[in-house]
């Protein structure tokens, strides 16, 4: 007879039976369990939406979608066409100056934008319209659309700079300082007539507002009224102005608000004047440093006119001036193409379609400044193809030349090789037909609206405070701060500052307020 089974083995197996059927049974009611803890549990409030946009941030895969403001044609594009009729020749340029090249004849064809180097300089406003025309392939980062309020941003196609100049170098003497008798204060007045009376405008202040006003005395009657906007500029230079009641007075570190800021402007680059050269044609460059341009120069320039004077007679070191014409191109094209280095101290403002020149010409930039600002910074690193020193250590002797002949060929040759990479950056011209695909992207143009897209989060931010500040809100003066010399009691916790310094002196610059002040010395208009 068989002996029984161990009851201890009997019992194990019914203990796992019964763990088996346990667990079958702890899944649902768990699930179940899960389940009414999500649906039962208080629901937490939602962000607010500034909260909400921060914590997202801007969508960069999203298209900046840009309105262009209805003007009319006149104040464009009928623009160059008044140009290409007007009967006499720049008075600014007097033909005396170059009698190697004598004007040449009207051409039948004309180009996108005159020739003038004191006008195609600072070409950007037609290339940024061109830029939004039906068609154009130019601006990949942007998207035209047709109704205001699906707009970003509002571009207003008005050729600022091309209506001063021609009011500078045609209209009479001395008349650009008046509102009578000037045909650009006329087309400045009925452009801000025109965009200020709109609902775009009145629904954000005009801070989603786009203006090119690469000349620093394009739209120079009317800047207090467009202050809020966004102002794309060459630099800040024309700007920069103290009160002088204010700098004269006992509290002179009192300033005014000002107009522009890198909070919410946009630099642009001058369009270069010197054809573009390739690094495969580089060649011996003889020439330590070069530099073309006036001596004299009234505010920041006169660093310029103190570096002349110290280095007029260095060896291997040009010093040239001359007049934007013919044989000053010619000149600067070989100047440039044979220097190692070019010169780029500060003229009537910070920066000058110089700087651009040297890019194309792969002539390393030597930027003498203590301030400026400069395109794309943040897309670009300037350090790896230019040199910045101190006005300080400029202005002592023989210590710029020495410090640049003890360069190392090598760090000379990487900069080359860095500014041939940046050079499609700088190029306005890249909606041009037969250009390669991959230029609309690498160009000045597109850099530029996304710079603009960069701002978005800033500008909508301001739009909002304005919406809840009270009737009869003031906005006080703020103190001066100087970054190199505070004590680190500056106010500086308002949000709406932007440390930029005056060309003088060093100051906070207040941004984005509702009623910022304009000073500029009218008897001061700057040229390069």
């Amino acid at each position: 007879m068989a002996a029984p089974p161990p009851i201890r083995s009997k019992q194990s197996e019914i203990w796992k039976a019964a763990m088996a059927r346990l667990a079958l049974l702890a899944v649902p009611v768990v699930l179940l369990l899960s389940l009414s803890f999500l649906l039962l549990r208080p629901a937490s409030p939602p962000l607010p939406f500034s909260r909400q946009q921060a914590a997202s941030g801007p969508d960069r895969r999203r298209l900046l979608r840009v309105y262009v403001a209805e003007l009319p044609r006149a104040l464009n594009h009928g623009l160059l066409d008044l140009y290409w009729s007007l009967p006499a020749a720049d008075s600014r340029i007097p033909a005396s100056s170059d009698p190697d090249h004598p004007p040449p004849p009207r051409p039948r064809a004309h180009s996108p934008y005159p020739d003038s180097p004191l006008i195609k300089q600072y070409s950007a406003e037609y290339w940024l319209l061109a830029s939004l025309q039906p068609g154009s392939s130019s601006a990949p980062a942007v998207r035209v659309v047709a109704d205001w309020r699906d707009a970003d941003v509002v571009f207003v196609p008005f050729f600022a700079t091309l209506s001063a100049e021609m009011e500078l170098g045609w209209g009479a003497k001395g008349a650009f300082r008046r509102k009578e008798g000037n045909e650009d204060y006329r087309r400045q007045r009925e452009v801000v007539d025109r965009v200020t009376a709109h609902p775009a405008w009145r629904r954000s202040g005009g801070r989603d507002h786009v203006f090119v006003l690469t000349d620093p005395v394009a739209m120079w009657h009317v800047r207090k009224e467009i202050a809020p906007a966004i102002l794309l500029v060459v630099d800040f230079g024309g700007w920069y102005k103290l009160d002088s009641n204010s700098a004269s007075s006992n509290v002179s570190h009192m300033i005014q608000h000002t107009q522009v800021s890198l909070l919410k402007d946009v630099i642009v680059p001058y369009t270069h004047l010197l054809p573009t050269m390739h690094l495969s044609e580089n060649k011996d460059r003889p020439t330590l440093l070069y530099f073309k341009g006036a001596k004299h120069r009234h505010r920041g320039g006169l660093v310029r006119e103190k570096l002349w004077d110290l280095m007029v007679n260095e060896p291997a070191v040009v010093m040239e001036e001359g007049y934007p014409n013919a044989t000053g191109r010619e000149q600067s094209i070989k100047g440039m193409r044979t220097s190692e280095f070019c010169l780029h101290p500060a003229g009537d403002t910070p920066t000058s379609c110089r700087l651009f020149d040297a890019v194309a010409s792969l002539c390393i930039p030597v930027i003498v400044s203590d301030e400026i600002e400069l395109p794309f910074e943040g897309m670009i690193d300037y350090t790896e193809f230019a040199i910045f020193v101190s006005v300080n250590n400029a202005m002592r002797p023989k210590w710029l030349t020495n410090y640049l002949r003890n360069v190392p060929r090598q760090q000379k040759d990487e900069f080359r090789r860095n500014m041939a990479r940046v050079q499609p950056i700088f190029e306005y011209d890249s909606i041009y037909p037969g250009r390669m695909a991959s230029a609309a992207q690498d160009g000045a143009v597109n850099h530029i609206w996304k710079k603009i897209h960069q701002k978005l989060p800033m500008i909508q931010e301001a739009v909002t405070r304005e919406k809840r500040k009270p009737d009869g809100t003031s906005i006080p003066l703020r103190k001066h701060f100087d970054a190199g010399r505070s004590s680190g009691k500056g106010d500086l916790n308002s949000g709406q500052e932007d440390m930029n310094r005056t060309p003088e002196s060093t100051c906070t610059i207040f941004l984005l307020s509702s009623s910022p002040h304009y000073y500029l010395n009218q008897s001061d208009l700057p040229s390069d």
